[in-house]
Parts: C-alpha cells; sequence; structure tokens
C-alpha cells in the first residue's frame, strides 16, 4: 500500500531570496537581467538578497 503525499510539508527554502552562495541561482539571475555574475554578487553585497529588490536593481545596472 502507498501512502500519499503529505502536502502539510512543505519546502523549506526561500523562493523570493538569492544565495550568493549558490552560483547556479547567481547564474540564472545574471542570464535573466542581461548582467555578470560579479555584478549580481554586488547588487546582492549593497542591497541584500531580496530576490524583486536584485530584479529591480539589475535593470539599472545594464550597460546601454
Amino acid at each position: 500500500m502507498k501512502m500519499a503525499d503529505d502536502k502539510s510539508k512543505r519546502e523549506t527554502r526561500d523562493r523570493n531570496r538569492v544565495s550568493v552562495e549558490e552560483d547556479y541561482e547567481v547564474r540564472y539571475l545574471a542570464e535573466k537581467a542581461a548582467i555578470t555574475a560579479q555584478q549580481v554578487r554586488d547588487l546582492i553585497k549593497q542591497n541584500g538578497n531580496n530576490r524583486d529588490t536584485l530584479e529591480r536593481g539589475a535593470k539599472n545596472s545594464k550597460v546601454r
């Protein structure tokens, strides 16, 4: 007999944050915003790791 998944157990990872320690998260945001990974790391240092804040900051960081 197979038990149903427990829907009350949710993933604990916070999708609203970008972890500077996770290269794939930094690369994803860099590619999405068309900036470098180093620019993403600099934005995290300046603004914290809130994804919405970083995406707004990344729009302003683009080289024109």
